[in-house]
């Protein structure tokens, strides 16, 4: 896959890749769909201050002006914050249409991956990714991320599957594409909003050392990795607090008619309702968590 012609570095990221110095990717979707102004920018800003704290260099990614950006400024990222919802959220299957007609697009874990992989980048932090819809035996509702990480050699850290998501399902999708998953400090698969679930894991990493040793191997091999990184106990939510949000809001958007990619930003929006905003505390706080350990993955990978 050679998209060199569609690519668009910062001067930044393009000296760090040059000189060989870790690069920790990011996503947009976060910014434009998955938080509200100005909590996105700023959720942005810190990210990339924890990268560069790490001696990283961040590359927030995203599709603007049918470019494949990867490193923003803030005035792209205040962009993609006021711009919000309204525009395209974008994942493999937009890339070329979004390229050749010359538009904006915050890309999803699964573009970002494609983006990153383009430029040289093999570490991705984010919050947490796609995966097996709830009710998925009927809708056939399965993130593209998914599928993105059987293929494109990049490791992705995150808190686990939106926990919005059927767990369970994602996991088996995952095993069936041969996609390794590590949990960081961790034997079960976190929550996103809580750090634990019932569902145990096979392989568990206790440095950033060994995840990037693994991740040298699985690059020759080819597709990606997934960490699952538990958000800090200071604040993993209450399990039945998040849970009877989480079913609230999908009968909500059941009851709309809510469906495909706009049902994540949805519970996402209505889950932060519902809990009066410590989701979106809990949200911010696993994102930097990410971000940091993932610093620390590319420093030594």
């Amino acid at each position: 896959m050679n998209l060199s012609e569609y690519l668009q570095l910062s001067p930044e990221v393009a000296l760090a890749l040059r000189e060989g110095r870790p690069v920790v990717a990011m996503e947009s979707t976060i910014i434009s769909h998955g938080m509200p102004y100005p909590q996105n920018v700023e959720t942005a800003q810190a990210c990339q201050r924890v990268c560069r704290e790490q001696g990283v260099t961040p590359a927030t990614c995203a599709i603007l002006d049918g470019k494949l950006c990867a490193g923003l400024t803030d005035e792209q990222l205040d962009f993609l914050g006021r711009t919000g919802k309204k525009i395209t959220k974008a994942s493999r299957r937009d890339i070329s249409l979004l390229i050749s007609q010359g538009m904006h697009a915050a890309t999803t874990v699964a573009a970002t991956m494609i983006i990153a992989a383009a430029a040289g980048i093999r570490v991705f932090a984010t919050g947490g990714i796609g995966g097996v819809h709830r009710g998925a035996e009927t809708s056939m509702d399965i993130s593209a991320d998914l599928d993105e990480l059987s293929r494109t050699p990049v490791c992705v850290v995150c808190a686990g599957a939106k926990s919005i998501l059927d767990l369970q399902l994602t996991m088996e999708y995952l095993e069936t594409k041969g996609v390794p998953v590590i949990g960081y400090r961790t034997r079960v698969l976190p929550a996103f909003f809580t750090a634990t679930s019932p569902i145990e894991l096979n392989w568990c990493a206790d440095t950033p050392e060994e995840i990037a040793a693994a991740l040298r191997v699985q690059i020759q091999l080819g597709g990606g990795m997934l960490v699952a990184n538990p958000i800090h106990p200071t604040y993993s939510m209450d399990e039945a607090e998040i849970r009877a949000a989480i079913e609230n809001a999908v009968a909500e958007a059941k009851r709309l008619g809510i469906s495909g990619k706009a049902t994540t930003p949805y519970l996402l929006a209505k889950i932060n309702e519902l809990t009066k905003g410590s989701s979106l505390r809990a949200n911010i706080a696993l994102v930097l968590g990410n971000v940091r350990l993932a610093a620390q993955i590319a420093n030594s990978l």
